[in-house]
């Protein structure tokens, strides 16, 4: 009788720890992603972060969740761009110009004026070349963008003490605010203003108080960030056609099964279709909206001479950066409508 208790209950321990392990290896399976950004909760690409969640649950029935955080909850502008090569995070919103300070050549595609429209933009970056280009970021840097998203055309809004600007002379002696990184500071030089490196958090105050006499981001940034509560003007430079890059770790990424990693991809091509649909239609209303909150939009500055400018601006004040600049790349991008 002994034997036999002793028998049922080595049987029902051996199916227990079966049951615990099976349960482990189901857990084992499952993912979870932090995905971190400064951006407001009107943007586009913050929404897009929702819709990439929302997608890889659906599609993957739940095997990865998604935590999502935006406004600076967990990083600012900078250091989240850290934290995401630490592993502290799983994904942020990185860009040409946040990655050229380690890959130099890519501050050519943050320069103003390298690309004239969004198609070009676009194809650059969601074709043959940007996954070049985001496999040597993976390979050199430990991350991996997995898409461009459309961040918007980027345009001037400045204080009313600065003026109606319609030359790039006009913007000589002008505090503009820029993002804390080489490629940024340059932009600022080439519009022909005085870059001052502030935290995006930062900006509205900033503008407020004149510590920055202006800044630049695309109309829908302006608009969900309220800058035009403390700006008069919008000048229509297009000196940048900006994209965001969704981007994971690359540890986290080589973690994922072939499976997950497809799940991934095409959550993250489902957030790209919402927000470059969003950015477009809202770009193409929002001018009577500024006009109608009393800030003067600039519509047809002079952006032969902005571009002129600029060029000139990379080739001499800021040739330590355009020296790096892959020139045979560059003027493929050029063919690109």
């Amino acid at each position: 009788m002994f034997k036999r208790i002793v028998s049922v209950a080595l049987v029902a321990a051996v199916l227990v720890v079966g049951v615990f392990a099976e349960g482990q290896q189901e857990a084992a399976g499952s993912v979870k992603l932090t995905f971190s950004s400064v951006s407001v909760p009107d943007d586009a690409h913050t929404k897009a972060m929702t819709v990439f969640k929302d997608e890889v649950e659906k599609l993957s029935g739940g095997q990865i969740t998604v935590d999502v955080y935006h406004s600076g909850q967990l990083f600012n502008q900078t250091a989240e761009q850290d934290a995401i090569r630490q592993g502290t995070v799983d994904m942020v919103y990185t860009s040409a110009q946040w990655n050229a300070q380690f890959i130099p050549k890519l501050s050519m595609f943050g320069a103003a004026f390298t690309f004239q429209s969004y198609d070009q933009m676009t194809k650059t970056f969601n074709g043959s070349i940007g996954k070049k280009l985001f496999d040597e970021i993976a390979a050199s840097q430990g991350i991996r963008p997995l898409t461009a998203y459309y961040l918007g055309t980027r345009q001037l809004n400045l204080i009313e003490k600065v003026g109606a600007v319609t030359k790039p002379e006009q913007m000589k002696g002008v505090k503009l605010r820029v993002p804390n990184s080489p490629t940024w500071i340059a932009m600022g030089k080439a519009l022909g203003g005085d870059p001052t490196p502030m935290a995006f958090g930062e900006v509205y105050m900033g503008l407020k108080t004149g510590a920055v006499d202006g800044q630049d981001n695309p109309l829908p940034t302006d608009k969900n960030a309220k800058f035009y509560e403390v700006t008069k003007y919008i000048v229509l430079t297009n000196h940048v056609v900006d994209s965001t890059w969704p981007t994971i770790n690359e540890k986290k990424w080589q973690s994922l099964s072939k499976q997950q990693q497809e799940w991934v991809l095409a959550a993250a091509a489902k957030g790209r279709e919402f927000c470059d649909k969003t950015v477009l239609e809202n770009e193409a209303s929002l001018i009577a909206f500024f006009k109608e909150q009393g800030l003067t939009v600039i519509e047809n500055p002079d952006r032969a001479a902005f571009s002129a400018y600029a060029k000139n601006s990379y080739l001499t004040e800021s040739k330590d950066l355009s020296k790096d600049w892959d020139l045979a790349l560059y003027d493929e991008v050029q063919k690109i409508k």
